[in-house]
């Protein structure tokens, strides 16, 4: 339990020093679902490729501020909370309890729960997944010297007070206003005792355990931390979409390992099968992974005679990798083709050839992956293009199967969730790559990312935990577009189908310096992006 002691606040009565046995929080699970208009409750919807409230108890678990555990849950699915805590590990969780039929019931169930020892006490929303380390650590730290605190972030909006007729009656200052969120933490004594007076009260009503030590303990002051407008509750169907996206948009600013010796700890005795490998971005990765241990298998149509688009070559390639190594721990497809063009004037065999590498292949190269990925509950890794978001003219075929290739993403990432595997995407904004050069010819270096990057945050993808993400790579201000580890080759022409949004250039020199990145949330770039 880290926290940091100091003296009771001004206006408090002398006391004791507060000394907790130890910090409690408790998951409030107990809500059904029906705003959302499902028939499970929304704690168990499925968002970046886990339940909600798995997201939601794993910030506790990983808080060092956070000792125990308790899940209250929604009466009637105490089986699967049981099952999700189980399959995640969770080793704080030591009750998974049934939560009462409104707010204050549920809370008092836990408190009698949590026993009569002397604690602090962290009361939270299971549907606000993405709580933030930093609010965790506050509440406690600030149990203190106050004992009840709350969270809560300034209104943007003016707030207005309206009578029975729907006619404003008042409006109160904004800067005064603040929009509440959970956590609300307590000494366990204080919350205690706020209900035995609200149980004397036949009126008794609250809609959070804030207002029953407010109402009813008047004299204890309420300390107000500073939450996050990403703190959202999940209560409305649109919650759950802008969720998926917040979590996407946290996701995309996983570190790397720090060092080289820390990568070739993780890569060394693993298998790598990369589709599409003999340039671009999936050469780099191949020859980043191999320099740090990793047995690496590129395959492509020009180097080792595999077409994506054929199941059989699929087979061989995974087939081969798996008896020389005896496993397969990633499986990486950069495959990709662009044809530029007006759809109506099309060819149907460029139609059938973009549809085939861009959507058809990964769909396959998934399906016969699975079996070996499971082995070793290992990754599959998808690449997508800023397209995605909007269709745009010219490529729509090329913006249509990368739409694809995300919802594939996210819907593997949900079903595979249950054998451990994961299946992230990444999607590159403009980057200096041969397939890029022959769609748009030759642009400024200094506009576009490089190639190398992309290939190096895929690695990072590759050794995290992440699952059903869709990862943006953007280039930082100065970084150059050629590989920074030594000289690149120009493209050579090929029309080899390698890379998402373009293959990148081929692999320079070989040398495994880190270079510069940054992987965070971007609009997508403008018009003329593959």
């Amino acid at each position: 339990m880290v926290q940091n002691p100091a003296t009771r606040p001004a206006g408090q009565p002398d006391a004791a020093p507060w000394r907790p046995t130890r910090t409690v929080a408790v998951v409030l699970a107990g809500g059904t679902g029906t705003r959302v208009g499902l028939g499970i409750p929304k704690q168990l919807l499925k968002i970046a490729g886990k339940p909600i409230l798995e997201h939601t108890v794993a910030v506790f678990e990983s808080a060092p501020e956070i000792d125990d555990i308790i899940v209250l849950m929604a009466p009637g699915f105490l089986d699967e909370a049981r099952q999700i805590v189980d399959k995640a590990g969770f080793r704080k969780v030591s009750q998974v309890i049934e939560g009462g039929d409104t707010r204050n019931a549920t809370t008092r169930l836990a408190l009698a729960a949590i026993g009569p020892d002397d604690c602090n006490i962290l009361f939270h929303d299971a549907v606000r997944p993405l709580l933030s380390p930093r609010i965790v650590r506050e509440c406690v730290n600030a149990l203190w010297t106050h004992s009840a605190v709350d969270v809560a972030i300034p209104s943007a909006d003016t707030i207005i007070q309206v009578d029975e007729d729907d006619c404003i009656t008042d409006i109160p200052v904004r800067s005064r206003l603040r929009r509440g969120q959970t956590p609300q933490a307590f000494r366990s004594g204080t919350i205690r005792a706020a209900y035995e007076v609200a149980g004397e009260d036949p009126e008794f009503s609250a809609t959070d355990d804030c207002g029953v030590v407010l109402r009813y303990l008047p004299e204890v002051p309420i300390k107000v931390i500073e939450g996050s407008d990403e703190n959202i509750k999940v209560t409305h169907p649109v919650d759950v979409h802008l969720a998926d996206k917040l979590f996407q948009l946290a996701a995309a600013q996983a570190p790397g390992l720090g060092d080289d010796r820390a990568y070739t700890e993780e890569l060394s005795g693993r298998t790598v099968v990369v589709f599409g490998g003999s340039e671009g971005i999936g050469a780099r990765l191949a020859e980043i992974a191999r320099g740090y241990g990793a047995d690496v298998f590129p395959v492509s149509r020009s180097t080792t005679g595999t077409h994506v688009e054929r199941a059989e070559d699929v087979a061989a390639a995974l087939r081969g990798a798996f008896e020389a190594t005896g496993r397969i721990d990633h499986v990486v497809v950069t495959a990709g083709v662009l044809r530029m063009g007006a759809l109506a004037e099309m060819d149907e065999a460029t139609i059938a050839q973009m549809f085939q590498v861009n959507l058809v292949a990964p769909v396959d190269i998934a399906r016969q992956a699975l079996p070996y990925l499971r082995q070793t509950r290992g990754q599959l890794l998808l690449y997508t293009s800023s397209s995605y978001t909007r269709g745009r003219a010219r490529y729509a075929l090329y913006s249509a199967t990368k739409a694809a290739v995300v919802n594939l993403t996210q819907a593997l990432a949900d079903e595979w969730s249950e054998f451990g595997v994961r299946v992230n995407c990444v999607n590159p904004e403009r980057t200096a790559t041969p397939m890029r050069t022959r769609a748009f010819g030759d642009e400024p270096e200094h506009t576009l990312l490089a190639a190398d990057t992309v290939a190096r945050v895929s690695l990072d993808v590759l050794l995290s935990g992440l699952t059903g993400q869709v990862v943006d790579v953007r280039r930082a201000p100065g970084d150059p577009a050629t590989d920074p580890t030594g000289p690149a080759t120009a493209a050579n022409g090929s029309t080899e189908p390698n890379g998402s949004g373009g293959p990148e250039q081929a692999a320079g020199s070989g040398r495994i310096g880190r270079q510069r990145s940054t992987t965070e949330l971007v609009p997508p770039p403008r018009v003329g992006t593959p």
